[in-house]
């Protein structure tokens, strides 16, 4: 995952729906964990159960249905014969009984949260080797049946992957509909990253434009910067309409940046809305409702300038004035290692108020396809940048996806982001590599261009080269995880 998937979601980041928060259960860390293990169990099981009903569509077998990969044993299995199932529980191996009902699927739950697999019969992949298939072919094997059946097989994943996504994208136009703040709402402006200011922007700018079309979001502009030709940028600078040129390079700029720099916000000013109790900011007096006005005499209202002087103060005494109601207050106030000062601040939709749209069930579902199939091409635009030496640095294993979770439950986030990577899902498995499956559709359409089907061993010999290769990348982005995330 790139920085630029973080552009999608930029709604969630900005509050861009009121949060009840306060109705809500902090869990910290252990709740993203929650919230992505439940996502990526349902996208495993999706993604296989597509490739399992196109097998039982064309009467193909399907030896082995697991949730998360099971090396060594499996926390849970089970199997029907005889009209019943049967179970084993932390088991190693099956039990020979069950070897003599091999047209019966075993189901079972993995103990490696790394995915999971269907193994189709007579299909050279993961869990079957070319040497493990017998030379009589049967009629039940993936092998016999045409190539339009394979291709159908192999492609139920994807497919399933893709349709869920704009399920899940109907189900949230309908439950919840659309709320988000119009950029046009955002009186203070925009705060930018260095690398926005070097092509320009200043902080305070208000954007107008995009080449020649209003954007209506923050988000629509990220998206905008990041993954479309943007030639000028309009902004409302001091009462005054700028137009300024943009570097061609500016997204890759942007990009290498890192993850952690979001390249553009709302500037607000700094409204305490909560204190924690035996924090910093109690000791210092402050409470629900105190605006902040200045800092060591410099007066400032943006709520950015507050967090870097608290940065730039850890564990130092600043002076901060403040407003109560209408009288003004002066307090002393040390910011922990951290530089935090243990408060909770309002959100930009309360400065700004937000623009509610409502869907009923039959809006709904022209929307969600639109959603879905938006979102797809978003993220076949930002490969543009993940081949770029800026793009390559960005990459992310589960440790970033997992920190993009929030670590309060939010039904509406949950299902954003697992509709957002079942679409990342299904492009990703169709990139023709051997390993993934659309390596093996790439295999399938050549076979019914020319004619000739590859052999076993062959595909063995790519299955395997892939594996490599895709094991080699997760390592390496699970690499910059852990220096991004300790060090």
């Amino acid at each position: 995952m790139t920085y630029s998937d973080h552009s999608k979601i930029v709604d969630f980041f900005l509050s861009l729906r009121p949060f009840i928060i306060k109705k809500e259960i902090d869990m910290g860390i252990g709740m993203q964990i929650l919230g992505f293990m439940a996502s990526l169990t349902f996208l495993v099981v999706t993604h296989e159960l597509g490739h399992f009903t196109f097998a039982k569509i064309f009467k193909t077998r399907v030896d082995q249905f697991y949730v998360f990969f099971n090396p060594g044993f499996s926390i849970f299995k089970m199997k029907r014969f005889d009209g019943k199932f049967h179970f084993k529980f932390f088991a190693t191996k099956s039990p020979k009984e069950w070897e003599d009902h091999p047209e019966s699927t075993e189901w079972g739950l993995g103990w490696l949260p790394l995915g999971g697999y269907c193994a189709i019969n007579g299909m050279v992949d993961e869990t079957t080797k070319a040497s493990d298939l017998s030379s009589e072919v049967h009629e039940w094997e993936f092998r016999a049946k045409p190539a339009w059946q394979r291709l159908l097989i192999i492609s139920g994943g994807v497919l399933v992957n893709f349709l869920s996504a704009i399920i899940i994208y109907i189900g949230i136009c309908f439950h919840w509909g659309q709320e988000y703040i119009p950029l046009e709402n955002a009186r203070y402006g925009l705060e930018f990253s260095q690398e926005m200011q070097n092509a320009g922007f200043q902080n305070g700018d208000k954007v107008l434009l995009i080449n020649s079309t209003k954007p209506e979001t923050i988000s629509d502009f990220a998206n905008d910067i990041l993954l479309e030709d943007v030639k000028t940028v309009t902004v409302e600078r001091e009462g005054k309409k700028v137009v300024l040129d943009i570097p061609k390079d500016l997204a890759r700029k942007v990009v290498g940046a890192g993850t952690n720099s979001m390249f553009c916000n709302y500037r607000i000013p700094f409204v305490i809305d909560s204190v924690m109790p035996d924090s910093k900011a109690k000791q210092a007096g402050l409470q629900h409702g105190d605006s902040l006005v200045s800092v060591d005499d410099s007066l400032t209202m943006n709520f950015f300038d507050y967090k870097r002087a608290f940065d730039n103060n850890k564990e130092k005494t600043i002076a901060l004035q403040f407003y109560r109601g209408d009288s003004l207050y002066t307090t002393t106030i040390t910011p922990d290692s951290m530089g935090l000062i243990g408060v909770s601040y309002k959100q930009p939709y309360e400065f700004f108020g937000t623009v509610k749209v409502e869907y009923g069930f039959f809006e709904s579902i022209p929307k969600g396809i639109s959603m879905g199939f938006n979102t797809l091409a978003d993220y076949v635009k930002q490969f543009k940048i993940v081949f770029t030496k800026e793009g390559a640095t960005q990459l992310g294993s589960f440790l970033t996806i997992g920190s993009i979770f929030p670590k309060v439950w939010d039904w509406y986030r949950f299902w954003n982001m697992t509709a957002l990577l079942g679409v990342i899902l299904a492009f990703m498995n169709i990139i023709p590599i051997p390993g993934l499956d659309g390596g093996y559709l790439l295999f399938i359409l050549v076979e019914m261009i020319t004619g000739r089907k590859p052999s076993d061993k062959f595909l063995g010999i790519a299955n395997t080269i892939g594996f490599i290769l895709l094991i080699a990348l997760m390592v390496y982005a699970m690499g910059l995880d852990i220096r991004r995330f300790f060090f």
